[in-house]
């Protein structure tokens, strides 16, 4: 849930803090107050379109900054270790958004720098927001098969994991045909300069960590006298008349003799002879290793050649000598395909028509389970429409699919066009009177009806979005009566199973929150500003109040807020 929001310098908002609850949270306030102004920060964490017109009048930037509290295993966890942004055992994601009077967008998730697009992936799984003047996923036909998936999740995942494996190597198996199958002229300027490549990285003879050899050694023969002189001070530090082995054996002398005397001194005299000998061993390593040192200045000059032609390499074929030696396994077989194109394209083509096969076969299984959860969800959504009295609607799932070129597999003699989710193309039809004929969701119904069709998709799909905040704004404009009372019914039922944000305008609504915020908009020191108040029972009940009548508070109307409260308490108790 979205459990705190801090608004800075954003529009008329100078500065607010608001401390969300779990439930429902109705938002309300006169016309121009700043409710959806604090939406429009909220869609700026979802990644929603900046603007400089966003930054308060005289501030250098607006600030936008949001904590919501998860749950384990939300898909917010994913995003997390794809994207390198750290969330804890504690469940908690802040997002931050900063727009400069310049147009500049920071964007930060727990405190890590990332991209808008980033940002926007994190937001779009944290909130969803709908409003009366966008259009959102439950209304845009190309959604449609991701919502429908997503209600049939748990039947159709192993499925469509196994489809998208086929799908992908599909997509490479046609991408490399075409790509060997182009005109003869591209292809033998392609076998010239691959052919080209091949010649000098086969002239240039690598061996592997050819570099790293190379310049470890160059290190070495750069520093020969100083590396020298460290070994020559030391040997002779250790070895001769009066130096350090000689001190070391008159040491382990003295020790032997009066070893036979204490057990603890013949401890240490048998550590003295061991270190002893060590250090004797070593000195003569060192004198090893200075008699083997050798400056060979034509050595150093052939490394920083052969290094110098490595890193011309380096820029053309890779970063390291292996990367280089991995390139030229690569386009030896690019050169073996061009000179056997034939031969090749005759095995891809097999290939080809094999794997689009395999992958029809699980579109076919893709199909049938999805034919089968869009009973069930047609049922669902039938059953939430006639809460709305909308119970003479009609809804049913559309399934099609689009004719293939001659390259794409074959279902019952035609071809089919494969897509990333199989050969289904889906769209929610609708009829909101008898008699008319089922339409596509956003061509259909008026604007209260439409309101009605959103909350009752948004009351099935919100169960399987895992989204962690529902935020309405403003969507039950052009409803009334025991509609607006069968909306206030449908947001409570929605926000049983997430933390919903509505602003609204219906008495009915506001009456059925958990949590219930007015708006208000003070003018201090000729500066608007706006003020964010949560309301007591009471104070709730004169808001309520306000909204029946638009007017000054009577007995009648504040009698009528109670008995709104006291049916939306029964209602809940119910629920």
């Amino acid at each position: 849930m979205l459990t705190e929001l801090s608004i800075k310098d954003f529009a008329i908002i100078d500065q607010v803090s608001i401390q969300f609850k779990e439930g429902l949270t109705v938002l309300t306030g006169e016309t121009g107050a700043g409710k959806s102004i604090i939406i429009d920060a909220i869609q700026q964490l979802s990644g929603s379109r900046g603007s400089v017109d966003f930054v308060r009048h005289g501030a250098d930037k607006a600030d936008i900054e949001g904590l919501f509290t998860i749950v384990k295993n939300h898909p917010v966890y994913e995003k997390g270790e794809l994207y390198g942004v750290e969330i804890g055992d504690e469940g908690m994601v802040v997002l931050q958004r900063t727009i400069t009077s310049q147009g500049k967008s920071i964007c930060r998730v727990n405190g890590k720098l990332v991209t808008l697009a980033i940002l926007k992936e994190f937001g779009r799984s944290l909130i969803d927001i709908h409003s009366q003047h966008e259009t959102q996923s439950l209304m845009d036909p190309d959604r449609h098969i991701e919502l429908l998936d997503l209600y049939a999740r748990k039947e159709l995942k192993r499925t469509l994991t196994d489809y998208r494996r086929l799908y992908q190597q599909l997509q490479t198996l046609k991408k490399r045909y075409k790509e060997l199958s182009e005109n003869e002229q591209e292809m033998a300027q392609r076998l010239d300069l691959l052919e080209f490549q091949y010649r000098e990285l086969q002239e240039a003879e690598l061996t592997p960590l050819e570099d790293e050899l190379l310049s470890d050694e160059r290190q070495k023969l750069m520093n020969y006298e100083k590396l020298y002189q460290g070994i020559h001070d030391a040997y002779y530090s250790l070895y001769g008349e009066q130096k350090g082995l000689d001190w070391l054996g008159h040491a382990m002398s003295s020790l032997e003799s009066a070893a036979d005397f204490d057990e603890q001194t013949k401890k240490l005299s048998e550590e003295m002879r061991n270190s002893y000998y060590i250090i004797e061993e070593l000195s003569f390593q060192l004198s090893t290793q200075m008699a083997e040192l050798e400056f060979d200045p034509d050595r150093l000059d052939f490394i920083e050649a052969r290094l110098n032609e490595l890193n011309r390499l380096k820029k053309k074929y890779g970063q390291t000598v292996e990367d280089m030696m991995e390139y030229i396994s690569r386009i030896e077989e690019e050169i073996d395909e061009i000179k056997n194109k034939d031969s090749h394209l005759s095995r891809l083509q097999s290939q080809i028509e094999e794997s689009g096969a395999d992958a029809v076969l699980e579109a076919k299984n893709l199909h049938d389970i999805r034919r089968d959860a869009a009973s069930s969800l047609v049922q669902s959504i039938l059953d939430e429409l006639k809460d709305l009295y909308l119970e003479k609607a009609a809804f049913d799932v559309g399934f099609s699919t689009k004719e293939g070129s001659s390259s794409d597999p074959e279902i019952n003699g035609k071809s089919v066009r494969l897509h990333s989710n199989g050969m289904d193309y889906i769209s929610f039809l609708i009829s909101t009177n008898p008699g008319e004929p089922l339409k596509e969701i956003h061509k259909t119904a008026s604007g209260g009806e439409l309101s009605r069709i959103m909350l009752a998709l948004k009351r099935i799909f919100s169960k399987h979005q895992g989204v962690t905040s529902v935020i309405f704004d403003e969507v039950d404009t052009g409803v009334s009566g025991r509609v607006a009372q069968a909306i206030a019914e449908k947001i409570y039922g929605i926000s049983k199973g997430s933390q919903v944000l509505c602003i609204s305008h219906l008495p009915q609504v506001a009456a059925m929150s958990d949590t219930h915020i007015r708006i208000e908009k003070h003018v201090v020191n000729e500066r608007t500003s706006t003020v964010v108040k949560e309301l007591t029972n009471m104070d709730k009940a004169d808001e309520i109040s306000r909204m029946i009548t638009g007017a000054e508070l009577t007995d009648t109307t504040v009698e009528h807020a109670k008995e709104l409260l006291s049916l939306a308490n029964k209602h809940k108790q119910n629920a």
